[in-house]
């Protein structure tokens, strides 16, 4: 699994900062933007952030590329609807040049069946490329091709739907390989903008675990 941040808002947490003290100031925007400093940068997020204001957060985009996940990665965070998706096609691309795949460490654990794992996606790919050099299109001979063939992903959310998505996926109980993503886009995103990530991530970071059966485990 490979992650980086692409881009991000020129200056995210003043331009959420900003946003917030529009709705109550009579000043101009360019005024506004000259005097709000860092500390009231903070002042103004802590506030709207912790009363739940977070329309304002809307106004930063982050965009990540992602790379080594699987296509059961790919069903799951396209659930996440207020999001931008683009990604590598198994309809256009040919992987005559081989193919990544991804295998759970609980499977890699069991030697016997990491082999035999193995040895499965080995056959499906020689499948695979017969079925490109017979002139089976690209589009139909991926239907051979199982959940553990990895892809690339360019995902653009704004800050609000960062937070709500952190709160769901970076949560011991979610599914193993989006709860590593998720955790990596965490610490991306907090280093680009700490005050609007601040207690982002599980719900019990910020004291009330919202599952149904609690993990009773601290948050990494």
């Amino acid at each position: 699994m490979r992650i980086k941040l692409l881009k991000f808002t020129k200056e995210p947490e003043k331009t959420c900062a900003v946003a917030a003290k529009l709705c109550y100031n009579i000043s101009n925007i360019n005024d506004m933007t000259k005097r709000i400093t860092r500390e009231k940068t903070k002042e103004l997020l802590d506030k709207v952030i912790s009363s739940g204001h977070h329309s304002v957060l809307e106004h930063a985009v982050f965009t990540f590329a992602i790379e080594g996940v699987s296509r059961s990665l790919l069903a799951q965070l396209t659930r996440h609807r207020i999001a931008s998706f683009s990604v590598q096609s198994q309809r256009y691309v040919k992987f005559s040049q081989g193919i990544e795949f991804v295998k759970p460490i609980t499977i890699t654990k069991n030697k016997e069946l990491s082999k035999k794992f193995s040895e499965t996606l080995r056959n499906i790919e020689s499948l695979y490329e017969e079925f490109l050099r017979a002139g089976i299109p690209a589009e139909d001979a991926r239907y051979v091709l199982p959940n553990a063939c990895a892809t690339k992903i360019i995902l653009t959310m704004n800050a609000r739907e960062l937070r709500h998505f952190f709160a769901l996926r970076c949560c011991n109980r979610s599914q193993w390989e989006m709860n590593a993503m998720a955790i990596q886009m965490l610490i991306l995103a907090k280093k680009s903008a700490p005050l609007l990530f601040a207690k982002a991530g599980p719900n019990c970071v910020r004291g009330n675990c919202s599952e149904h059966k609690p993990c009773l485990k601290p948050f990494r």
